[in-house]
């Protein structure tokens, strides 16, 4: 469903939601976010649970980090108690470490979100037809892309080059020792290759100014329209429950 998306509405609701998740400092907000992307990407986007979960572990381990810090020493920052006084959750124990935690984990699921249903290449190119990258970068990044797949091709062809010259299989995993002797090889791969580039950049004058024509560019639709509102009425609703404590009267004495 998001991958038919135009790259550039896309990345403006992410932007706006990953802002919010920052400002708003409420618990149940963080959750509600988290959750709906995890359920956009398994529902809508068929993504492996597996994968998803695997994917959330470096931001939990990140917004991990927050949570000792607030069990440990168990006392919580005084701005970030001042911003969740008006919410239920400010109740809790430790609710701050709580929100910064869920925060880093939604943030990064928001990210996530818009890696795996967005074409680099699609991106690259409406950001360039927009003028909002300039053609030199664009055609660097597309190099970049295609080099990073024939940059592990080449380990690949080394490694099996190596295992037939010694006449041992090669590991499923190569080990430090190995690692250690492609960087060299690698290295000179990966210079000869920006040479070609930088040679390919002049020819196609990348340096000149003038009109460009740009194939396979993505159009906008029907479709990017009724995202950016139901996503921007998504995004109001959550803000306003977060600002009215979700409905929820808290007692004089919380907190």
């Amino acid at each position: 469903m998001l991958s038919w998306l135009h790259p550039l509405p896309k990345l403006l609701v992410a932007l706006a939601f990953l802002l919010a998740s920052i400002l708003v400092f409420d618990l149940v907000f963080q959750i509600a976010l988290s959750l709906g992307i995890i359920l956009v990407l398994i529902v809508f986007e068929r993504v492996p649970v597996w994968k998803v979960l695997l994917l959330c572990v470096p931001f939990a381990l990140f917004g991990f980090g927050f949570l000792t810090t607030s069990l440990l020493f168990r006392q919580e920052a005084g701005v970030a108690l001042d911003a969740s006084g008006q919410s239920l959750w400010h109740a809790l124990p430790f609710s701050a470490g709580l929100t910064l935690f869920f925060r880093a984990v939604a943030g990064g699921l928001v990210s996530m979100a818009f890696a795996l249903t967005t074409d680099p290449g699609q991106l690259v190119r409406a950001l360039m037809a927009r003028r909002l990258m300039p053609p030199r970068f664009a055609y660097a990044l597309f190099s970049a892309l295609e080099l990073v797949p024939d940059l592990a091709g080449a380990a690949n062809e080394i490694r099996l080059a190596r295992a037939m010259r010694t006449g041992r299989p090669p590991r499923r995993i190569p080990g430090p020792v190995e690692i250690g002797a492609l960087v060299v090889p690698l290295l000179a791969f990966a210079v000869r290759r920006a040479g070609r580039a930088a040679i390919a950049m002049e020819a196609r004058g990348l340096a000149a100014g003038g009109a460009r024509t740009i194939i396979n560019l993505p159009r906008f639709s029907w479709r990017d329209a009724i995202f950016v509102g139901m996503a921007g009425l998504l995004l109001a609703m959550l803000i306003a429950g977060a600002r009215t404590g979700w409905g929820v009267p808290v007692s004089a004495g919380a907190g």
